[in-house]
Order: structure tokens, then C-alpha cells, then sequence
């Protein structure tokens, strides 16, 4: 393969990456908490019920799927595995739009979880991490913007559908969207490049046991579950704390969160040009700092300028803090086990992902204030950063010692 032809397959690999997570991640995962408010006033559920979704679906995918994933990228390659995650989410956003029961509600979000899984962070940081090398941090920032851009398009796309179609049928639309952006050029993706010629074969699959019993995989894990569970926990509250609690309006609300999601923008650019130049270690606890400091910002949530400032600087963070996990876990485990690694992680980020939401949502709705349930998301994000602190400095090759 000539060095033209594989210049034009990355720049399709990396747009594939971006149209999976801009439509699985963007649009789905930041999405549906658009819709929450609208489930707790049409179909009385509470703020606990409409987060429960998200949470019991993960914590029944991630444990049954996740490793199993890894595994399922590392022996057959990613592409199959996202053109399913493709469908499932597609289906899920669909599904979501019919339902009015909360069984249908968990039926269709466990189709999202899987869709997540299966199509969503896991297979694309495989994808990318094969395909680019030095430029690894850049290409995996390009990719991620995909997050943005699809989280930043929700709010004004949403609430755009719902003025003319009513707020269900603006899930249908959005799950048709899905589908149509991101399966063709998953369809055509490459799991890897060919080899160049005289290459050796490549290696059997290297034992995991070794990664099992190295202690910065275990620090790894806790700084990642912590950090993705405060950013988690805030994100799915988020327009549940602004509408209900405060009372603001869709016209008011719509721009802040877009901005939180346009921040994520700045934030895996500038995150991705620093892991490509920085000591990975460091970048990612600016990245987690700058979550534990925005969080607090919520406390003056009454204040329109100050929660401006929130969205900005905790779009920053939520930018950088899935982006940066993978370049982490290459650079202290290698690429060869990555699937399998992040297989792990991201099922114990789910978790996190899945219950610190519900039990934020469940504080508020117990104590009539979201108080309680912000600090503990503080605390949370802040022993991340404490575990990140601790963590190795790492050997990939965008690492400068």
C-alpha cells in the first residue's frame, strides 16, 4: 500500500470513528437525558425512574458483555462489532419514541446499552489505536469531536422536531438519524491496515495476565470509574435539575447545553494535541481536575452567567475524559491487549456511569434538593484525579520523558 493510499484509508477510518460516536455517543447517550423532563411530566415517573434506565441497562450489559467484546475485537477486528452497535442504537432511539410503559422504557434502553457496548468507545479506540501511531492522540481528538458535535446538535435539533412533531416522535427521528450516519462508512471500514510486504506474521494474541496483575491497571480503573461516574451523574441530572428544580425554560436551557457540549469540542481538540506532546499521566489529570472544579459551579446554578461559566469549563473536561482512558491504557499496557483492557474498563466505567445518575436522582428526589447528591459527585471526580496522580508516567510514543 502506498503511503497516498493509506493517507485516504486513515482519513476514512478516522471519519468512521467520528460518525459512530457522533451518533451512538452524541446523539444517543447525551441525547435521550433531553427527553427525561418530558417522561416526568407526561408519564408522572420520577427523576430516579427516567435516570434508572440508563443504569440498569448498563449494569445488566456491561458485566455480561463487556470483556466479552474486548475479547470479540481483539480476535475479529472492530467492524463487525460496530455495524451491530450501529443498528441497536438506531432501533433503541426508535423503540424509545413508541413506548409509554416503564418496561418498554428498559426494553429499549438495554437495546441502547448494548448498541454503546457494542458500537460505541470500545471498538473505535481499537479502531484508531491500529491505524495511527504518532499521531494517535490527534486522531482519536478528531474522532471524539464527533461526541460533540452530536451532543452540541441534540438540544436545538430536539427541540426543533418537538415543536413540529411532538417530543417522541423526535426520539423516531433521531434513531433513523443514527442509522443513517454512521452504517455506511462503517460498512466500508478496514479493521487494520495491510501489511506492508516482507512483513512477519504477527504475533498470537499476548496473555492477559499480566495486565491483571499490574497495580496501575487497578489505579487506572478506579480513576476512570470515579471521574466518567461525576461527569455521568452531572450530565443526566443536568436539564432534570435546570427545568424542574429552577425552572428554567427550553429556550433557556437549550443553548447551555449546547455549550457544554461545544466546550467538549475545545476540550478533545486541545486534550489530543496535548497527548500527542505532554506526559500522558499529566494531561489526564488536568482533565480530571478540571471536572472536580467545574462540578461546584452548580451551587450557583441560580446565577445565568455563572452557569454559562460551568458549561464552558465542564465541556472542557467531559471533552478530554473518555478520550484520553484509551492513550492512557495503550501507553502503559500496549495496543495488542487494548481491546481487552478497555473491554474491562469501560464495563466498570458503565457502572459507574449507570448508578451515580440514579443515586444522584434518587438524593434529590428523597431530600427535595440535588445538595446532597452534587457533593457527592465532587468527591467522586476528586478521587480520580487523586488516583490518576499515582498512576505511572506511561511508554507509548507520544509520551516525551
Amino acid at each position: 500500500m502506498t503511503s497516498s493510499s493509506l493517507s485516504r484509508a486513515q482519513v476514512h477510518v478516522a471519519f468512521t470513528a467520528f460518525a459512530a460516536l457522533f451518533s451512538i455517543v452524541g446523539l444517543a447517550l447525551y441525547g435521550l437525558p433531553y427527553f427525561y423532563d418530558f417522561m416526568v411530566r407526561d408519564f408522572g415517573w420520577t427523576r430516579a425512574q427516567v435516570t434508572s434506565g440508563n443504569a440498569y441497562s448498563k449494569l445488566i450489559v456491561g458485566p455480561l458483555f463487556g470483556f466479552l467484546a474486548g475479547w470479540l475485537v481483539d480476535r475479529f477486528g472492530p467492524r463487525r462489532l460496530m455495524l451491530a452497535g450501529i443498528a441497536m442504537a438506531g432501533v433503541a432511539l426508535i423503540g424509545l419514541g413508541f413506548i409509554s410503559s416503564l418496561a418498554g422504557f428498559y426494553l429499549f434502553y438495554l437495546f441502547n446499552a448494548l448498541g454503546y457496548v457494542c458500537g460505541g468507545p470500545l471498538p473505535n479506540q481499537v479502531l484508531l489505536s491500529r491505524w495511527f501511531d504518532r499521531a494517535r492522540g490527534k486522531a482519536m481528538g478528531f474522532a471524539y469531536l464527533g461526541i460533540g458535535v452530536g451532543g452540541a446538535a441534540v438540544p436545538p435539533l430536539a427541540l426543533f422536531l418537538i415543536t413540529y412533531l411532538g417530543w417522541q416522535q423526535a426520539l423516531q427521528v433521531l434513531g433513523v438519524l443514527i442509522i443513517a450516519c454512521a452504517m455506511p462508512l462503517a460498512w466500508f471500514v478496514r479493521d487494520k491496515p495491510h501489511p506492508a510486504p516482507g512483513t512477519p506474521a504477527p504475533n498470537p494474541a499476548p496473555s492477559f495476565a499480566p495486565v491483571l496483575r499490574a497495580w496501575p491497571f487497578y489505579l487506572l480503573l478506579v480513576a476512570s470509574m470515579c471521574s466518567i461516574g461525576a461527569v455521568g451523574g452531572t450530565m443526566q441530572n443536568l436539564k432534570l435539575y435546570l427545568s424542574l428544580d429552577l425552572e428554567y425554560s427550553q429556550l433557556e436551557i437549550t443553548p447551555l447545553l449546547s455549550l457544554v457540549l461545544v466546550g467538549s469540542l475545545i476540550g478533545r481538540v486541545l486534550m489530543g494535541w496535548l497527548a500527542d506532546r505532554w506526559v500522558r499521566k499529566y494531561v489526564m489529570l488536568l482533565i480530571y481536575s478540571i471536572v472536580a472544579c467545574a462540578i461546584p459551579l452548580l451551587f450557583f446554578a441560580e446565577s445565568y452567567v455563572l452557569l454559562y461559566v460551568f458549561a464552558l469549563v465542564f465541556g472542557i473536561g467531559l471533552g478530554g475524559d473518555y478520550m484520553i482512558i484509551p492513550l492512557m491504557a495503550a501507553d502503559l499496557f500496549g495496543v495488542a491487549v487494548l481491546g481487552r483492557v478497555m473491554g474491562i474498563v469501560l464495563t466498570a466505567d458503565g457502572a459507574a456511569e449507570a448508578l451515580a445518575p440514579m443515586a444522584v436522582a434518587a438524593i434529590r428526589d428523597r431530600t427535595g434538593s440535588y445538595a446532597q447528591g452534587f457533593l457527592v459527585l465532587i468527591v467522586l471526580a476528586a478521587v480520580g484525579a487523586a488516583a490518576v496522580a499515582l498512576l505511572p508516567r506511561g511508554r507509548g510514543k507520544g509520551v516525551k520523558e
